[in-house]
C-alpha cells in the first residue's frame, strides 16, 4: 500500500483527525483530481463535478481536525476513492 493510500485509509477510518500531515492531505486531494489554489494561508481545492469547495489551513504541520472531517465527509458524499 502506497503512502497516500495509507493517508486516505487513515482519514476514512476516522483515526485521529488532528494527526493528518498537512502536506500529505494536500497531495492526496491533488491525486484524487482536485485542483489547488493558494490564497495566503488558505489552500483551496476544487474539482469539476464536486459542488463544494475544500478550504484547508496548516496548523503546526497538520491539517485542522474539523477540516479533515470535512474532507472525509466530501469523499464519502461523492464516493471518491484512492486507487493504489
Amino acid at each position: 500500500m502506497g503512502k497516500y493510500a495509507k493517508v486516505y485509509e487513515h482519514i476514512m477510518t476516522r483515526r485521529s483527525d488532528s494527526h493528518v500531515p498537512f502536506d500529505d492531505l494536500c497531495v492526496l486531494l491533488t491525486r484524487l483530481g482536485f485542483e489547488r489554489r493558494v490564497r495566503g494561508d488558505h489552500h483551496i481545492f476544487t474539482m469539476e463535478g464536486v459542488e463544494e469547495i475544500i478550504n484547508i489551513q496548516l496548523k503546526n504541520g497538520m491539517g485542522k481536525a474539523y477540516q479533515v472531517k470535512q474532507v472525509r465527509d466530501l469523499l464519502l458524499k461523492y464516493k471518491l476513492r484512492m486507487e493504489d
